[in-house]
Parts: structure tokens; C-alpha cells; sequence
């Protein structure tokens, strides 16, 4: 089975070493338009790769604003048979240094005003989320990363919040008392959303910054973040090189068949809206 990694990042992550025949694909889901044009390659391995930088070319989508849902499906329509998130976050830990990356395995979702869900509308659906993220894929993409030379943490808690404002003091210290490792604004809605489009999904965050609870560390600042963030999106990209050589089965994966085996609505029962809206997911299925 041939495999080809859709990516989540930043502008910064569009010239990859070793991607050839690249093209664009302007994709128009049943969501609307996603981020930006996808970004489309192979790399030296054979491996296809599919990048899309979550707030457009330029940064110019704020965190609340980014159109998750039509992001992720574009990506699955663009043939994505996994899907890595690549982002920058807050360290809440100690011992998670600004410059260290983190395979984050759990999440806490503190967004506010996203639509995180394919499934409304006519048709009902639950998929299981107890274990957010592909273990196969974090454990590869935490073998990547490692030997892509950087500081690696396996494991970890993200707290996503809404944003745009980074968090208060106070926030911040109640957050590090929930047991959280990093603080971000985007990982969700795109982990419940890939697991419902059943993509094999892990996150690589990317420590900027103590965030405001660390005393002996200056106040985050958005000049701070860029500077760290920019040794960082080396090792990204030497990850994702190496991550394409190493992905796992994704008929192994938690994510396969999500969405088909959470259907609570009867086949005949689903609308016809609905039914056009997820063909691109459940095809057959939908009856």
C-alpha cells in the first residue's frame, strides 16, 4: 500500500530538501476552502507529501479563524493516508527547555467558538477518543525527530486554548496544576477532526517559550517565539524527511474506521445534504 503524509505546520515548513515534482492543488471542500493551496510532492524515498500551512501563506489566519474542518478534509481528499501536526507551543514544564520538541499523546480542549466535528445536521456520529493520537505514528515521528538531532520529550498533555491572546499568569499556574506539558492554539479542533476523517494522526510541538508562569523567564513575546521558533523548524523538516520513510500501517492505526463504526443515524434515515457533505468519508456506507 502506497503511503502519502499530509502535514499541518507553518509557512516555514514549505521548502523541504529532497521534495521534487511538486504542485499545487487549490482544493474546494464541502466545508469551503481550506488554509491555502496544498502543496503536493515526492520525496527521495518515493513517499508523497501533502503540506498545508494551517494560517496561509504570510500567517495571516488567526488561530480561532482557520477553517479546520475544510483543512482536514482537503488533505484526505488530496489522498493523505496520515496526517502530522506541526506547531508552535508554550512549555509548561520545567524541564521541557524552549528549542525542545514534544510527541504529545494527550490533549485538554479549551476552545470556545470552533466547529469540531464533521458529523451534524442529519447525521450523528461518536467516535471513540480516549487515546487522541496514533501511538505507531507518535512513536515513528518521535524516532524521526530524535534522529533528526533534536531534544525529544515522548509523551505529554497539550492545552488548547482559543486565543489570539497568549494566557494569563493566572491561567498559566492553574494549567501546570492539571499536569499540562505544552500550551498551544490549534491542535484542536484538527486531532478530533482527523480521527473522525480516519488519518493516523500525531502532533510535534515545538517549545518556544516558558509561556508566563516561569518566574526567572522574561514574559512570552512574539519576537521571542520567532527567534526559537526558527532553530526549531530545521529539525521539523529533517523529521518529516525521516518520518516519511517510517509510517506505519494505517490499517493498524486507532483511527481505522472511526467515522464508519460511530454512525448512530440508520443508513436510510441520514439526509440527503448529509449524504453529499461525507461522501468524500463514508462513501458506501451512507447507503
Amino acid at each position: 500500500m502506497s503511503h502519502t503524509l499530509g502535514v499541518l505546520g507553518g509557512s516555514g515548513l514549505y521548502e523541504i530538501e529532497g521534495l521534487r515534482d511538486v504542485k499545487e492543488l487549490d482544493i474546494d471542500t464541502p466545508f469551503g476552502r481550506a488554509s491555502d493551496v496544498l502543496v503536493k510532492g515526492t520525496l527521495d524515498n518515493g513517499i508523497t507529501l501533502v503540506f498545508l500551512p494551517r494560517h496561509g501563506r504570510g500567517h495571516r489566519i488567526p488561530p480561532h479563524a482557520i477553517p479546520y474542518r475544510a483543512n482536514v478534509c482537503a488533505l484526505k481528499m488530496a489522498g493523505a493516508t496520515h496526517v502530522v501536526s506541526v506547531s508552535a507551543v508554550g512549555s509548561m514544564k520545567e524541564e521541557i527547555e524552549p528549542g525542545h520538541l514534544v510527541v504529545v499523546d494527550q490533549f485538554i480542549d479549551l476552545t470556545k467558538k470552533r466547529i469540531s466535528t464533521f458529523f451534524e445536521e442529519g447525521i450523528v456520529g461518536h467516535v471513540p477518543f480516549a487515546d487522541p493520537t496514533c501511538k505507531l505514528l507518535g512513536a515513528a515521528f518521535a524516532d524521526a525527530a530524535e534522529k533528526a538531532g533534536a531534544r525529544v520529550h515522548r509523551g505529554g498533555t497539550y492545552v488548547c486554548i482559543e486565543g489570539p491572546q497568549f494566557s494569563t499568569r493566572a491561567e498559566s499556574n492553574l494549567y501546570r496544576t492539571w499536569g499540562a506539558s505544552v500550551i498551544g492554539m490549534t491542535a484542536m479542533p484538527e486531532a478530533k477532526l482527523a480521527r473522525e476523517a480516519e488519518l493516523p494522526f500525531a502532533t510535534l510541538a515545538l517549545a518556544t517559550d516558558y509561556d508566563c508562569w516561569h518566574e526567572g523567564h522574561d514574559t512570552v513575546t512574539v519576537e521571542q517565539i520567532v527567534s526559537t521558533m526558527k532553530k526549531n523548524v530545521g529539525f521539523a523538516k529533517r523529521a518529516l524527511v525521516e518520518l516519511a520513510s517510517r509510517l506505519p500501517d494505517p490499517t493498524a492505526s486507532i483511527a481505522h474506521g472511526a467515522a464508519k463504526g460511530s454512525m448512530m443515524t440508520s443508513p436510510h434515515a441520514v439526509t440527503e445534504a448529509a449524504k453529499a457533505r461525507l461522501g468524500w468519508l463514508l462513501g458506501d456506507s451512507l447507503g
